[in-house]
């Protein structure tokens, strides 16, 4: 803790920390109208006069390392130069024990299989082209540059890209769940994945379907950035939570600012508007990201995020707990 003090102390004297905007607690803000389940409980404080409740709390010995595909952040620019050559492509960008993430671009024409998930939903950040979303039971929808989707569980969809210039989506699932095939429109046998077999069988019928309060999809340029709408969540639900978080830079907070752990998961953001900073436990250097960058805060270490100052910012929170526990210093009195 010391060590990681010492460098946040360096990077405040350098003149790099970042702004921050609101309070670390507000990454669980609802959205408008949103239930009341998908709202985290009153901040450490309390809010009710009292001091803030404390608990020993088991943080790693040994800081989550980055390892296979995970990094502190991955650049938009540099997954595209690394795949420049090619018109579609799959890039697993999160892997962790709870969800998994990839940036996928699928060639002008493309249309997709008809697929479904078997347990939880799916959700969808699309950042180029136009891409036609259809889903079992819903009218078709043509999503652009910063629509964001929630397909519920067990509901068939498809895509198919109608522009001119190729569709690229961020794609998030729950870890090491793979794609179904409806027999009636994938009458042959899909390519196995590592580790499975696809075998023809008889599943359990019912579908998920989408909470009071939240939609199927969201077009966030329209209807919160140009449109004046409130950021909030888009999908509260159980081991999926994806949390729209805007606001304009504010002076830099104390250097012991350090902001807070998660436990027992990994967060990760989608930065879908603007440009911020990111401070992470073990990182030496502030970390940078613009719209489209994607950057992980691994599982126990300290993390904070900084809106630029004198400008608009967004940045889509990704784990997988509506409610999950937020972790602060005892000295920070629980609103880092």
């Amino acid at each position: 803790m010391n060590t990681f003090k010492t460098l946040m102390l360096a990077a405040a004297a350098a003149g790099v920390l970042g702004v921050i905007a609101q309070t670390a607690i507000a990454q669980n803000a609802p959205a408008a109208g949103a239930p009341a389940a998908g709202a985290p409980a009153a901040p450490a404080g309390g809010g009710r006069g009292g001091p803030p409740p404390q608990a020993w709390v088991p943080k790693l010995t040994r800081l989550t390392p980055y390892s296979g595909v995970n990094k502190p952040v991955w650049h938009l620019k540099d997954i595209l130069a690394s795949h420049s050559k090619t018109a579609s492509w799959e890039q697993p960008i999160v892997r962790n024990k709870e969800m998994w993430a990839d940036y996928i671009q699928l060639a002008a024409g493309t249309k997709t299989p008809r697929v479904m998930y078997p347990d939880n939903r799916v959700a969808m950040i699309v950042w180029e082209g136009q891409i036609r979303v259809t889903v079992d039971g819903q009218e078709p929808f043509v999503a652009t540059k910063g629509f964001e989707i929630n397909i519920p569980y067990r509901t068939p969809y498809s895509l198919e890209v109608i522009s001119s210039t190729p569709g690229l989506y961020f794609f998030v699932r729950e870890a090491d769940h793979y794609p179904q095939y409806p027999v009636d429109t994938n009458p042959e046998k899909p390519k196995d994945v590592p580790g499975y077999t696809y075998t023809k069988s008889i599943y359990t019928a019912n579908r998920g379907g989408i909470k009071e309060g939240q939609k199927l999809y969201l077009d966030y340029y329209k209807d919160v950035v140009n449109g004046g709408g409130r950021a909030g969540a888009f999908i509260s639900d159980d081991h999926f939570f994806v949390n729209n978080i805007r606001g304009m830079g504010v002076p830099t907070p104390p250097s012991t600012n350090l902001g807070h752990y998660h436990a027992e998961y990994t967060e990760f953001w989608f930065i879908i508007e603007g440009k911020m900073e990111h401070l992470i436990e073990g990182i030496p250097e502030v970390v940078q990201s613009e719209a489209g960058d994607i950057v992980t805060a691994a599982q126990g270490r300290f993390h904070r995020a900084s809106f630029k100052a004198g400008q608009m910012d967004t940045r889509v929170a990704i784990n997988p707990f509506p409610q999950g526990q937020h972790n602060y210093t005892p000295e920070s009195g629980g609103t880092q």
